[in-house]
């Protein structure tokens, strides 16, 4: 008894000798076909097997016989493809990976139906690890790449909102001595004194500070009921500054920040009314002296 595979790659039989020598006649097979007797292991020829031989009308040709029984099965395209966009996938932002996985999964299942014909399976499957690990991890290697730019504009967006209420404050300052003979508010009560010109005590928090502090700035004390117009030169003159004093704080240098919270700078209102971020290095050249 004997099997064959059909010219549609499907798996025949068994059937008895004299069947197969009828589809011979037939032309139901040729000597390409791909027969196994039942008590053998492998497939060969139809036109290799002695026992058929005489009732086929032409020998087939010696190299066809030679190829399909002894040819190297064919490297699935699928198999490589796979593996090749799996591994571009860190280049392509996972888009090749996507496509890797599935050219994977379809070239490996063709291959497991080819009954040898093709070969590549542990192409086929490097290909799906490697698209899949990195589709896995292509949300964490986004944020990697994320996280630092968010992080960075984040503490610009909290450096620029710190300086426009420090511009807000040294304004309430400086409105609050236009309506008092241009008298500076008292250092020990400076806070509540401009509340109503600054309008919400929130103007005195900064975004980027830790803890419940209600206020993230200080008073520069030798301004305290110091005349507005009798300062020498207010633009180089501290008015307030960044620091942990809490509500009401005033003093000097003393008071300054020692760990910066916007990039290494201190955010400063001078006396007329601008406000600069002072880098760190540069603090020790403020001018406290009225």
């Amino acid at each position: 008894m004997y099997k064959i595979i059909g010219a549609d790659g499907k798996e025949y039989g068994p059937v008895s000798a004299e069947q197969l020598r009828q589809w011979i006649a037939q032309g139901r097979v040729n000597p390409a076909t791909k027969v196994k007797d039942e008590n053998a292991a492998d497939w060969q020829v139809l036109g290799t097997m002695p026992e058929f031989v005489g009732n086929m009308s032409t020998p087939p040709p010696l190299s066809s016989a030679s190829d399909s029984t002894t040819g190297a099965p064919k490297t699935s395209g699928l198999a490589i493809t796979s593996l090749v966009l799996g591994i571009l996938g860190p280049f392509s932002c996972g888009v090749t990976a996507l496509f890797g996985l599935v050219f994977g999964i379809v070239g490996h299942n063709k291959i497991k139906k080819s009954k040898g014909r093709l070969s590549g399976s542990g192409l086929a499957i490097s290909g799906i690890v490697l698209s899949a690990i990195f589709i896995l991890v292509m949300p964490l290697f986004f944020a990697a790449m994320l996280l630092p730019a968010l992080s960075k504009a984040k503490a610009k967006a909290q450096g620029i909102h710190c300086k426009n209420n420090a511009r807000q404050i040294t304004l309430g300052i400086i409105l609050y001595a236009n309506d008092n003979t241009n008298a500076c508010p008292r250092a020990e009560n400076w806070c509540d004194a401009i509340l109503s010109d600054v309008g919400t005590n929130r103007i005195f928090q900064c975004k980027a500070a830790t803890g419940d502090s209600t206020s993230h700035f200080s008073y520069n004390k030798k301004l305290d009921g110091f005349d507005l117009e009798k300062i020498k030169d207010a633009a180089t003159t501290v008015m307030i500054f960044e620091s942990d004093g809490g509500w009401n704080s005033s003093g000097g240098s003393e008071l300054l920040l020692q760990k910066p919270r916007h990039a290494r700078t201190v955010v400063v209102g001078f006396a007329d009314g601008h406000v600069e971020m002072v880098n760190e290095s540069q603090l020790s050249d403020l001018n406290w002296e009225p």
